[in-house]
């Protein structure tokens, strides 16, 4: 059973009927979202209990007959308490989500799940995607599962496990000189027909739908007491709009009584178009012109697609924007894992950073709950930092 009703575009306020195959809205090229019948008092006994996965919250997301779920395990990934960093830092608490155990060894397993899935129930075998290495690797890994068929556009710079990845799973993998935003126009070039189903970011609606459950399981996980701060590392952004989207649904079913969570977006300095958009007051990015190559291939994204839905995540929660250096990261990776005994990903390395800078500049309290988001595995950036 799933709630389901219809395709919403936050922009032009259009609706799209559920029923049809939409990528995003034809009236403003803005991303489109899953929009659910949702009641105050609806019960969590709506959680499937006998499932540890992100299946567990099927009634909140779109694919409508179980039978074209394709699911590899993803989901429901532990949340743990950091008492030593909190001490550290002089925090409340400090949490983390380790996303790094999902299939494929990132986050990208939930969107790329739920996008596949969908896309299988609508009919949908053939894909595309340029990616940064772990959206690849999920895409590779779910098509294979369905007996689909993958075109993966990856920058040069890429970590060659990532190609690999890809390729183990029958991926046709093709490398692109420049960053992801090369590597997608190299891959529009050549599906100028519309051969095969583009889930690019934000491009299509239900990777975003598999990225929020990250936000229930949150909230779960903490016994429905959502934190004070949630620091992510934003690329494409999914993520960070997907937990708020999760976080406004179970406010309109009264499962929280109120949000008090800030969203907070970490991106590096040699690629920030949402920091500086951030400090602009502006509502969008503008294209962040040559990018630097960094270790956190996944935050080399010069404009996201749905850049004006980041914005407006950082201007609902009171959240905030900040860059990290690839300096700052490495020496983040390292004071975290000799302290926690856990390996970070770059773009984990950068959250923690982050957490640091932002105590240093007042944002956040001593008094405050705070949730570092890890969104993948650090071996598969090897070769970048040894």
């Amino acid at each position: 059973m799933t709630f389901y009703s219809h395709l919403y575009c936050h922009q032009c306020e259009k609706t799209y009927a559920k029923e049809h195959i939409h990528k995003y809205c034809h009236e403003c090229t803005q991303p489109l979202q899953a929009v659910y019948d949702l009641e105050e008092g609806m019960s969590k006994e709506l959680i499937d209990q006998s499932r540890y996965d992100m299946w567990r919250y099927r009634a909140f997301l779109p694919v409508e007959d179980d039978k074209h779920v394709v699911s590899l395990g993803e989901g429901w990934t532990p949340l743990m308490i950091l008492p030593k960093s909190a001490q550290s830092l002089g925090l409340h608490s400090v949490h983390i989500k380790e996303e790094g155990l999902n299939p494929t060894g990132s986050f990208k397993a939930r969107g790329i799940g739920m996008a596949v899935s969908k896309a299988r129930e609508m009919g949908i075998s053939k894909f595309c995607i340029p990616t940064a290495g772990n959206a690849g690797s999920a895409l590779a890994a779910y098509v294979a599962a369905m007996d689909g068929t993958a075109h993966i556009y990856m920058p040069e710079a890429t970590p060659k496990v990532f190609q690999l990845d890809c390729e183990v799973m029958g991926a046709e993998v093709t490398k692109v000189k420049g960053s992801i935003r090369d590597a997608g126009l190299a891959m529009a070039k050549d599906n100028e027909n519309g051969q095969w189903w583009d889930i690019t970011t934000l491009k299509e609606p239900f990777r975003l739908e598999g990225k929020k459950t990250m936000g229930y399981e949150i909230a779960e996980q903490l016994d429905w007491q959502l934190p004070d701060v949630i620091i992510y590392p934003t690329g494409g952004g999914t993520g960070l709009i997907g937990i708020w989207k999760a976080f406004k649904e179970m406010q309109d079913m009264g499962w929280i009584d109120h949000i008090p969570t800030r969203m907070v977006a970490v991106q590096t300095k040699g690629c920030n178009p949402v920091v500086k958009a951030f400090e602009d007051g502006s509502d969008h990015c503008v294209l962040h012109e040559n990018p630097e190559e960094t270790i956190a291939n996944g935050l080399r994204v010069p404009k996201a697609f749905g850049d004006k839905l980041i914005m407006n995540t950082l201007k609902e929660s009171n959240g905030f924007a900040l860059d990290v250096t690839e300096d700052e990261m490495i020496a983040g990776i390292h004071e975290f894992a000799r302290r926690e005994g856990m390996f970070l990903s770059p773009e984990g390395g950068a959250v923690y950073v982050g957490c640091k800078k932002l105590i240093e500049n007042g944002y956040i309290k001593p008094e405050d709950r705070v949730l570092l988001i890890n969104t993948g595995s650090p071996y598969k950036y090897a070769e970048n930092l040894y």
